[in-house]
């Protein structure tokens, strides 16, 4: 069984949301046990809606709540008995084997690291969202962890960002790429220029140069490359175009009745393409090169992203993606 704890107290349509989650994914899954972390009335009360295998779903009792605006570190120090902080330790001391969460952002990166752990030899732990694109997914790598990373650090974002995809998402040899403002290799800022070369000689991963933003959508890459800042302001505009493009879109197919009358006729084609670029079907971002897997869900996260991103946990405890991370940077497995 894959131990997986859900933090039932975060995001903003919690409880409801994630304890749903957690029973949709056992009944999914047969391999899947859940641990809810989160006030024991409020789980229970949620849960006594539902029928589930009370064998395969759990209760972490935690009187606290990490709320969004408070400072992580000051958080994740005062508020011991918080979903959050319990889970990463349960993930700390192998009572578990992921964590996820749509809390805050902020504690979650400051306790994956502070208290799971990085594995040996990660300089920083990236976090590793999947990004939908028009030929599948692309990761990436890193989008809110290290906004003041070196060109060390984008080298193990590469080669981890690769083990995932090629093991998670089963892309056979990613292809990798840096993000940049250009094409040419003397182009880029200084970290972007001296990241390069250490990508284009590492037999590791399959480096295919640059990439510029407008390229990612089209699935260039499979493994996009950068650091945190550039790597979020990417992402938030990622989301930010898609919705105006449907609320472009649904108010040009609202305007007339003749076009009323074609929106009913495209509409089911027309939702089967937009189900690509759905942030939902792709689960949450792992922070990778932890000691154990913590996965960040988006706040706004429905049943379904929470769901697969309890699915995508167990695919990556069956894969063994920190032994693989580990040989790779170190040469050796996890020492358990």
């Amino acid at each position: 069984m894959v131990r997986v704890v859900v933090d039932a107290m975060g995001g903003d349509y919690a409880p409801g949301v994630p304890v749903r989650a957690a029973v949709q994914a056992v009944q999914d899954e047969s391999d899947i046990t859940v641990l809810l972390a989160g006030r024991r009335e409020v789980i229970e009360k949620e849960l006594g809606q539902l029928t589930y295998d009370k064998d395969r779903i759990g209760i972490v009792d935690a009187s606290e709540v990490i709320e969004t605006s408070e400072p992580p570190v000051m958080a994740i120090r005062k508020k011991k008995d918080s979903s959050i902080v319990k889970g990463l330790y349960m993930v700390k001391n192998k009572e578990a084997d992921a964590f996820i969460s749509s809390g805050s952002s902020g504690a979650i990166l400051v306790g994956g690291q502070v208290i799971v752990g990085r594995l040996k030899g990660v300089e920083r732990p990236p976090l590793a969202p999947l990004i939908p694109t028009t030929t599948g997914v692309a990761c990436l790598i890193d989008c809110g962890a290290n906004v003041d990373a070196r060109s060390t650090h984008l080298l193990q974002f590469a080669k981890m960002g690769s083990i995932y995809m090629e093991h998670v998402i089963g892309i056979e040899n990613p292809k990798v790429a840096i993000v940049n403002i250009g094409a040419e290799e003397e182009k880029g800022n200084m970290l972007v220029k001296e990241t390069f070369p250490l990508l284009k000689n590492c037999p590791d991963i399959n480096f295919i140069g640059s990439i510029e933003a407008r390229e990612i959508p089209y699935g260039k890459a499979d493994v996009v490359v950068c650091e945190a800042f550039v790597g979020n302001v990417i992402l938030k505009f990622y989301e930010g175009v898609g919705t105006a493009l449907l609320d472009v879109m649904k108010e040009g197919l609202m305007s007339s009745f003749r076009s009323k009358l074609g929106a009913l006729l495209i509409k089911p084609a027309l939702k089967s393409s937009m189900k690509k670029f759905d942030a939902s079907e792709y689960g949450g971002a792992p922070l990778l090169g932890l000691n154990g897997l913590v996965v960040k869900a988006h706040g706004s996260a429905k049943e379904k992203e929470i769901t697969i991103a309890i699915k995508q946990c167990a695919i990556f405890n069956r894969q063994n993606i920190n032994e693989k991370i580990n040989e790779q940077l170190n040469g050796y497995g996890v020492e358990i």
